[in-house]
């Protein structure tokens, strides 16, 4: 334990509390200098007290002699060997630190917080493991302490592995353990929302957000709001991420599905068009206004924006797929042909373009190479409906009844109930086949 020396201290012309005062009114210089003048006649528990102030104020380089001096004096003190640990945090000296929390004896009772600073500092160094084994070896010694189960807990969620991460926070909030900085509450409903659990999630989020409304948990609040369709909160808990973080890009494609969740699509496309003033570089955001547009019956613009998409990222197949609809539905077969065969230059292969192209072939009349398309991706849709019936209508328009007959047959066989498949294939039985 620190001691004063009552023959050293009563020579100080200011007290801390004095000091302080100068360097709050904007005078550090001079309290930097008074605090020097303070050293020289403070006795250990002044010493100690001048140490976590020079730690406040940034000052780890003129706490350092000090703790170290301290420690001379009382080498087995937990407390300071954990204060010189922080202030060589401080300093980025990682490595110092580990060596004076790895002093701290077993039956100190600095142990516990040693453990934990240990902890996070192996986890920094990418030292998982060994970080795990820390918090664990403490937890052992201290099965209930709550900042430990807390500890824990937060170290599973930041690893990911959110599973894990719940039975200890889960103890930690029956112990009343409340984190200095950040919520429990929050921890919890990230972790829930991230295994899925998310009628769980939803009501952590609603009582963590009171007490610290910050950009990730109002994101995640919203994210998980749409996962359960209560699109109405997700709207809510996104409008007011925007208003605090415009800047925040991830949260606009999410904000659009829940006004269009909403029906409200004038609003969504608006906000597709916001997050694209932040970030125009966003192709999924391009790609959800060209949909939007769509849905708006603007198929100009539509077409603008998918197109933007595509230039931004070939790689969108989503963006493909709404632009060839498009054309489809505008009989553009051209268009389609020459984009489908762009993409497959650039390798960006898939069943669902052939299926497309194939289309784009049989509507202009190039039956052969339809009927090539057609068969090349046929074992890739044995079980899709509307491929099986596309590609019978094509054979028998091309007089191929007996081959049609069997793909309409193979329609029925997944769904019996579809009476305009049931009909044909009844007028081509009838009709010998």
């Amino acid at each position: 334990m620190i001691t004063r020396n009552e023959q050293r201290g009563s020579g100080l012309k200011y007290s801390l509390e004095q000091i302080m005062e100068f360097i709050q009114q904007g005078d550090t210089e001079k309290g930097l200098e008074l605090l020097s003048e303070f050293e020289k006649e403070a006795d250990h528990q002044q010493k100690y007290d001048l140490v976590q102030l020079y730690n406040e104020l940034g000052r780890p380089d003129k706490a350092e002699p000090l703790i170290q001096e301290l420690i001379q004096n009382y080498p087995d003190e937990g407390e300071l060997l954990t204060t010189a640990a922080e202030t060589a945090i401080d300093m980025d000296k990682e490595d110092e630190a580990i060596e004076w929390l790895l002093e701290v004896d077993r039956k100190d009772e600095a142990f516990l917080q040693a453990q934990m600073l240990l902890a996070d500092l192996y986890q920094l160094q990418g030292l998982n493991e060994v970080a795990e084994s820390k918090l664990k070896a403490a937890l052992q010694e201290a099965p209930e302490e709550p900042i430990l189960l807390a500890g824990l807990g937060d170290y599973y969620l930041d690893q990911g592995d959110f599973s894990k991460s719940i039975p200890y926070l889960k103890q930690a909030e029956r112990q009343g353990f409340e984190f200095p900085e950040g919520s429990l509450d929050l921890r919890l409903a990230e972790a829930y929302s991230s295994t899925g659990a998310f009628e769980d999630a939803m009501s952590y989020y609603e009582k963590g957000i009171k007490e610290k409304q910050e950009p990730q948990a109002l994101f995640g609040y919203g994210y998980t709001a749409l996962q359960i369709s209560d699109y109405q909160t997700a709207s809510k808990q996104l409008e007011e991420l925007k208003a605090m973080d415009p800047e925040f890009v991830t949260l606009y494609p999410y904000l659009v599905r829940a006004y269009e969740g909403l029906e409200n699509f004038d609003q969504a496309l608006q906000t597709a068009e916001d997050g694209l003033s932040v970030d125009e570089f966003n192709d999924q955001l391009f790609l959800e206004a060209g949909k939007l547009n769509m849905a708006l019956d603007d198929q100009d613009a539509a077409e603008k924006r998918l197109r933007e998409a595509l230039s931004l990222n070939p790689a969108n197949r989503d963006a493909a797929f709404a632009v060839l609809e498009l054309w489809l539905t505008q009989e553009d077969y051209e268009s389609m042909i020459d984009l489908i065969s762009y993409l497959k230059e650039i390798k960006e292969d898939d069943p669902k373009l052939e299926w497309y192209l194939g289309k784009a072939q049989w509507e202009t009349e190039d039956f052969d190479k339809a009927v090539e398309t057609y068969q090349g991706i046929q074992q890739e849709y044995t079980e899709n409906e509307s491929f099986l019936e596309d590609y019978g209508r094509l054979l028998l328009e091309l007089g191929y009844r007996t081959e049609a007959l069997r793909y309409f047959r193979s329609v029925l066989s997944l769904d019996p109930a579809n009476t305009e498949i049931q009909e044909l294939v009844t007028d081509l039985e009838d009709s010998g086949m």
